[in-house]
């Protein structure tokens, strides 16, 4: 199995003047492909570009949400990179894989036998979903009553 590394880097926010190019729809391309080109040289492959959410101070007490343009590249890792199993254990433990849904308390209510308690008054038995009428569900309206007394 293949591992990679991956490197993100902020997009360019301005153009960039080169022999040839003008215009500003030019100057932004330019810009984004000497960025992109500058990494590939490194080694690195062009995976995609995202634009992700990061909070702000915005004086002294409060905050704003900005966006910010990431590009995403990655590179395969050589075998000397291989991480020790000592390293992975340390990754799992920070960010342990996921673990199975836990199987609910009680079965869900369509599957329970209540009936078959003798402690259970079988005229209060809940309702299973073969009891639930077909077709739409009721429009349910609410009204706010003030009451001046």
């Amino acid at each position: 199995m293949t591992l990679y590394e991956y490197r993100v880097v902020p997009a360019p926010k301005r153009g960039l003047k080169g022999k040839g190019v003008k215009g500003g729809e030019a100057r932004f391309a330019n810009a984004l492909e000497t960025a992109i080109n500058d990494l590939a040289a490194e080694g690195w492959d062009y995976v995609r570009t995202d634009t992700l959410p990061f909070e702000e101070r915005d004086g002294l007490m409060s905050k704003s949400t900005s966006f910010q343009n990431l590009l995403v590249f990655r590179r395969p890792r050589s075998e000397a990179e291989e991480i020790s199993d000592e390293t992975r254990e340390e990754i799992l433990a920070i960010a342990p894989p996921e673990a199975a849904e836990p199987e609910p308390e009680h079965p869900p209510l369509a599957a329970r036998r209540d009936d078959d308690d003798p402690d259970v008054d079988p005229s209060r038995l809940a309702a299973t979903l073969d009891d639930v009428p077909e077709g739409p569900s009721p429009q349910i309206t609410a009204t706010r009553r003030d009451t001046d007394s």
